[in-house]
């Protein structure tokens, strides 16, 4: 990755800046993460770039600048530019049902009732609609979350972590289309695969595969020729090792550990691979209103439309979470089409400017923009789940407390 700029050139300072160096060499040393890498940019220009650590500590390989990463989560704000590129084409309505064009999830079913081998359901008063999925309010769930006999009931069906082997985007969609929503459609909030349904929707209405859209219409025009679903024996070692905690520090997943080959489930919520030089070019793309060196890939008021807040009565995520983001670390984010926006700075307690955007990933990846700074951070490690350690808000006060002007 290239530096052009000394950081005060940026407004940062140096020495303030490796402060987080001395911070994450300490995590290192104590076992929490076996590697970490950093970058930190304004006006898209990097003004830091630092790593330490093994990418895999079992054979002695360091995090390097071009280490590959599974960004899990950090796909679905991908998924959602993708799908606001067809919305400018007017190929769908934000207001549309998704039964429309996905007519599995017509008639949906919400839970009342019972444990998830017999459960008691009643039909929906609403459908579930593009924005639902985009906002995580649509009433599906993650079979990870153990909180709800829905979460058990996706579970049951193979759907915890991954999808069962063998699984394409058609058959996944026919497989939660079965099960009972947590809550009416745009009644609350609860963190889902609804982001998988977007990328099935990209699908159907581009007649391409997602990898395919996103290659063509995402990732050659932004040059980020490191981020797929995919692999290339070639790239394989480059690929960082997944750890867990353990009980006397953090433990190797190897099943984990390396990319997958041409997954014949391609997730939108979920399943991209990509790199820090990769992902910079997306967020840079993405502070800049849609556009990085010349290629625009979406308008300025689109861009502005995404990151409003789009939670029913504009609360925050504590207050409309059901059960998982119930907790003060949600306390002033919403969330706008695709991925979370600071609403609060007072209730976030956080240096982030109102109107930020950010997300993560299950591996502990994250990262944000806020515009109003011109700012752009993002953080990659790969320890599950991602809630061992509250990395951003660690984060940001590191980053923010370098930034003099």
């Amino acid at each position: 990755m290239h530096i052009s700029h000394e950081p005060e050139d940026l407004g940062f300072s140096t020495e303030r800046l490796e402060r987080i160096d001395e911070f994450f060499n300490n995590w290192i040393a104590a076992d929490k993460y076996a590697g970490w890498l950093v970058t930190v940019a304004r006006g898209g220009e990097l003004a830091y770039v630092s790593h330490g650590g093994y990418a895999n500590k079992e054979e002695g390989a360091p995090v390097s600048h071009d280490t590959l990463w599974r960004i899990f989560s950090m796909t679905k704000p991908v998924t959602a530019v993708a799908a606001m590129m067809l919305y400018e084409r007017g190929v769908f309505d934000l207001y549309d049902p998704i039964d429309k064009w996905l007519p599995e999830f017509a008639n949906p079913q919400v839970y009342v009732s019972g444990p998830a081998t017999d459960m008691v359901t009643e039909p929906s008063r609403e459908p579930i609609r593009v924005w639902h999925l985009l906002t995580h309010t649509a009433g599906l769930t993650y079979g990870f979350n153990y909180l709800h006999p829905v979460d058990e009931a996706y579970r049951l069906a193979g759907y915890e972590w991954a999808a069962p082997k063998g699984s394409t985007n058609e058959t996944v969609m026919a497989a939660l289309a079965q099960m009972p929503l947590r809550h009416e459609p745009g009644s609350a909030f609860n963190y889902s695969v609804a982001t998988d349904v977007v990328g099935r929707l990209i699908e159907v209405w581009s007649g391409q595969s997602l990898g395919e859209f996103f290659r063509e219409n995402i990732l050659l025009p932004l040059k980020m020729y490191d981020t797929d679903f995919g692999v290339s024996d070639d790239k394989l070692e480059r690929v960082a090792q997944v750890y867990v905690p353990g009980p006397t520090g953090i433990v190797a997943m190897p099943q984990l550990g390396r990319g997958l080959k041409s997954p014949t489930y391609q997730s939108g919520g979920g399943g991209l691979i990509s790199s820090a030089h990769d992902y910079h070019r997306f967020t840079t793309m993405l502070l800049r209103g849609g556009e990085l060196d010349g290629v625009r890939l979406l308008a300025p008021a689109t861009v502005a439309l995404m990151s409003e807040n789009h939670l029913p009565g504009g609360g925050d995520i504590e207050s409309l979470a059901l059960d998982s983001f119930k907790e003060p670390a949600s306390r002033g984010m919403g969330h706008g089409l695709g991925l979370a926006v600071v609403s609060s700075r007072a209730g976030q307690k956080l240096p982030l400017s109102e109107g930020s955007l950010l997300w993560g990933g299950a591996a502990s990846t994250t990262f944000w923009v806020d515009p109003a700074q011109d700012l752009t951070a993002s953080f990659y490690t790969q320890l599950i789940p991602s809630s061992t350690y509250p990395i951003r808000r660690m984060l940001a006060p590191l980053v923010y407390q370098a930034l003099l002007d």
